[in-house]
């Protein structure tokens, strides 16, 4: 059973004329939602997320720091800013993939569950905003499924930049698994293929770092032969995704070279995955994409390979 989490309120995060993080990309995921909504599919509203759903992986310093910017605009750094609703927009972000992780917990053997959002979240540190992102929406998740008790937690990150703020969140811990394949070297920096945890969660990262070129078969390949027996390995109780879609030919801001049916068959390849290892128990989050032809492509294909 597949439910999408989705809200109006993800247009209501401006940027400037010209960021590419705008409000159109929260026009095309819904026509996107609409449209699998027409064909009788479960759309629910999400919750936002309290203090204490952020506080797992965030310091109090950084939620106040974000409640501070409520009703103004404000430029945390060059590529990060918020508007008057931004904060309450991207707890509402937070919040659905909280919604996304309890739909599939509460529900049978096979849920599934897209939570559709913007602001992003992955670069979002304990105590920084940065790369678009205000909170961490993929990390909040994952705190939130461990503290209801799931064991064993598998992130796997496909967008063409490296979610350092996820790695970090969870590198010396050995109950959440991050798996990441991006462009490297490329924005944050991060993502190198030695950074594989630390302490007790040393061997609970794996990172796959890609030439800019990389296309389909190259991208594919790196996940079947080494994040799909990562996890084999672990064993998760859960997986979750952080879709970017950005690692498309048509994106403006990388140079990979990902299709539309690449990522279809990417979203086909986890799922397989999970069917096999977790019960079938999939939350997919989305992350960047920029390019709102693409974008809308891209996360019809993820809703079609979830089905």
């Amino acid at each position: 059973m597949l439910t999408v989490i989705s809200s109006p309120r993800f247009a209501d995060h401006l940027t400037p004329p010209g960021h590419p993080e705008r409000p159109e990309r929260a026009t095309a995921m819904a026509a996107v939602v609409g449209r699998f909504r027409a064909a009788g599919g479960r759309v629910v509203e999400p919750r936002p997320a309290a203090d204490a759903d952020l506080l797992r992986v965030h310091t109090r310093g950084h939620v106040e720091a974000m409640r501070a910017t409520r009703g103004k605009a404000v430029m945390l750094d060059a590529d990060t800013l918020t508007s008057p609703a931004s904060e309450e927009v991207a707890r509402l972000a937070a919040g659905a993939v909280l919604t996304a992780v309890d739909t599939v917990l509460d529900g049978p053997a096979g849920s599934r569950s897209v939570a559709v959002v913007r602001p992003p979240g992955h670069h979002a540190e304990a105590d920084r905003a940065m790369g678009f992102c205000l909170y961490n929406n993929i990390a909040v998740g994952a705190a939130h499924a461990r503290e209801r008790g799931v064991a064993r937690v598998a992130i796997v990150d496909c967008d063409v930049h490296h979610g350092n703020g996820t790695q970090w969140t969870f590198y010396e811990d050995p109950t959440v698994l991050y798996i990441s394949s991006h462009q490297y070297p490329y924005y944050p920096g991060t993502g190198a293929a030695d950074e594989a945890g630390r302490g007790a969660g040393l061997g609970f990262t794996l990172n796959l770092p890609l030439e800019a070129g990389s296309a389909d078969r190259d991208v594919i390949r790196r996940y079947e032969r080494e994040a799909v027996p990562k996890l084999e390995w672990f064993k998760p109780d859960l997986l979750l995704v952080s879709a970017g879609f950005d690692a498309h030919e048509r994106d403006p801001l990388a140079g990979c070279r990902m299709t539309t049916d690449g990522y279809r068959r990417l979203t086909e390849l986890l799922v397989s995955a999970a069917d096999r290892l977790c019960e079938g128990r999939v939350v997919v989050v989305t992350e960047g994409g920029y390019d709102l032809a693409a974008l809308t492509e891209c996360l019809d294909a993820v809703l079609d390979a979830c089905r």
